[in-house]
């Protein structure tokens, strides 16, 4: 039984402490906070024992063997370094840090101290992503060339909100772009050219990024994320066929595999909780067979995945920055 703890009682925090009742061979043990009253209070919303005031005090917990580190982004590598030189599992959600810089430390620090770390990268967990996975290498629709996804979010404009907040990485590129991208990069691999277009708001982050990506020998992937209302699809294209992902294309409960000359072929595949437990029971799985890595979701997909990130925020402007 894995002991578990979150680090950063936030808005998604909030999500994956609530899908803990459906983790298998795992249990959420302790909260961290920067306010004793707040992680109080978060313990007591989901039956955790333990609560702390500081990540400190929660790291220093010898009962608890895996970090769930869930803070903005931009603190991401002071957090993660902190959980990996503590010798505890770092589950990191995504994006997994603001900058590819600060992903290359963290990445480094897991590998030399041997300790397991993953990108909470829930999508690639979900049934009806793992069965795509599945089609795709078993040929089902020819050789895969293309790959097109939204994922667009109504966000009213706010200074005051994290979205909107350059110091604590908010923007399209990190909270959005990260679906649209890691999917692409799940499906093609890496590109060896990233063409980004975006806007920026009057807080410095980006308010919509648009990608393509290309491959070198004409695969390619046009992706985009906004701060307003989208579809939220994606679709796979291959030389004999496509699949389908239905919105939300980033926690589906089915795709589509489209073939001319068949009928639609509806694979429905929905997650027995919200989608959130996946991640921690890959986790779960992986210290129980020894591992350091995902092979689901490896960290050299979290670098590539980051580098586009990066080049993304480059090219449109976004001075993105890792707290020390």
């Amino acid at each position: 039984m894995v002991r578990w703890a979150v680090l950063g009682p936030g808005r998604i925090a909030e999500s994956v402490a609530g899908d803990f009742s459906h983790v298998a061979d795992g249990e959420l043990v302790a909260v961290g906070s920067r306010s004793a009253e707040r992680a109080r209070a978060f313990a007591d919303r989901y039956g955790i024992p333990r609560s702390y005031g500081s990540y400190a005090e929660l790291l220093a917990d010898d009962e608890v063997d895996a970090v769930y580190v869930a803070t903005p982004h931009t603190w991401h590598v002071a957090h993660g370094s902190a959980v990996l030189e503590a010798g505890k599992a770092l589950l990191m959600e995504k994006s997994f840090t603001a900058t590819l810089a600060g992903a290359e430390r963290v990445v480094g620090l897991a590998r030399e101290r041997g300790v397991f770390a993953m990108e909470a990268m829930w999508t690639r967990f979900q049934p009806a992503i793992v069965r795509l996975r599945e089609l795709v290498a078993d040929g089902a629709i020819g050789e895969v060339r293309g790959v097109e996804a939204d994922l667009g979010a109504g966000r009213p404009f706010d200074p005051d909100d994290r979205l909107f907040s350059l110091d604590l990485g908010g923007g399209t590129i990190l909270d959005l772009g990260v679906y649209v991208v890691s999917l692409a990069q799940m499906v093609l691999g890496n590109p060896t050219r990233v063409d980004v277009s975006g806007s920026l708001m009057a807080t410095g982050v980006d308010g919509e990024s648009s990608y393509l990506l290309s491959y070198g020998d004409g695969r390619s992937a046009t992706l985009r994320a906004a701060f307003y209302p989208s579809p939220g699809a994606a679709r796979v294209l291959g030389t004999k066929g496509w699949i389908d992902i239905p919105p939300r294309f980033h926690h589906p409960d089915r795709i589509v595999l489209r073939r001319p000359g068949s009928e639609p072929d509806e694979i429905v595949l929905p997650p027995a909780s919200a989608g959130y437990s996946l991640e921690v029971d890959e986790v779960n799985r992986c210290l129980a067979e020894g591992l350091t890595e995902s092979p689901t979701m490896p960290l050299d997909d979290t670098l590539a995945v980051q580098a586009i990130l990066q080049q993304a925020a480059d090219q449109i402007g976004v001075a993105l920055t890792d707290h020390p």
